[in-house]
């Protein structure tokens, strides 16, 4: 049976984000705190509620505090007119960053932002002073879970890991899911149940067709 969704992979680690991924897509769509430093003619009635006091024409006052998506931030965001600021999520902070640098895997990240490591990785486009110290967070606390997950991806198998991949990013669980399909592959094969290599149809086909003609 043919498989209704063939899945795209995730461009959230690079400089734009894949908008084919439906990963990417969720991932675009998570609430970041911003400051606008400008006014904003004619916003306040999609962000009534959020901004706290809009005027009386509509205008989102400049110093208002909002939760933008992801990719309306980006969009908006522009080093040369400052149309908004960008206040970094509490994850992404210095305290949360000193917790992964002591002990990487005693944090859920799935309940903390289940796109930890796309998310941040976009939040480099905001050109913070904080950015080096975000990527370096990034990739040790990638480098920091990678050998407890795989090392749980070989060492788990037919056993209930729900809780274990509960507390894994979007990222960490399709490696999971990759070290144990690995796993299984390697134990069918070992078995001497992996498929066997056939001749695709097209060369079928071709011998088919071109037999008639030798005998000819």
């Amino acid at each position: 049976m043919s498989e209704a969704y063939f899945r795209v992979e995730s461009g959230a680690l690079g400089p734009e984000e894949n908008f084919l991924s439906l990963d990417d897509i969720l991932m675009s769509h998570e609430k970041l705190p911003v400051r606008t430093e400008i006014p904003m003619p004619r916003l306040g009635t999609f962000f009534l509620d959020r901004s706290g006091g809009a005027e009386t024409d509509n205008t989102i006052p400049q110093g208002s505090k909002l939760e933008l998506p992801l990719w309306l931030a980006k969009g908006l965001f522009d080093n040369k007119r400052r149309i908004l600021s960008v206040e970094l999520p509490k994850i992404y902070q210095e305290g949360w960053r000193t917790v992964f640098g002591a002990d990487a895997n005693v944090v859920d990240l799935h309940k903390m932002g289940p796109h930890f490591y796309g998310f941040g990785s976009q939040l480099l486009h905001f050109d913070s002073p904080e950015n080096a110290d975000i990527s370096q967070a990034l990739l040790q606390t990638f480098i920091g879970r990678f050998r407890r997950i795989m090392d749980s991806a070989q060492n788990a198998y037919n056993e209930d890991t729900s809780a274990l991949v509960a507390r894994l990013d979007e990222m960490e669980r399709g490696l999971f899911q990759t070290g144990q399909k690995g796993l299984n592959d390697f134990q069918c094969w070992e078995k001497g149940q992996a498929s066997q290599i056939t001749a695709s149809n097209l060369v079928q086909n071709y011998k088919k067709r071109k037999l008639p003609d030798m005998e000819d």
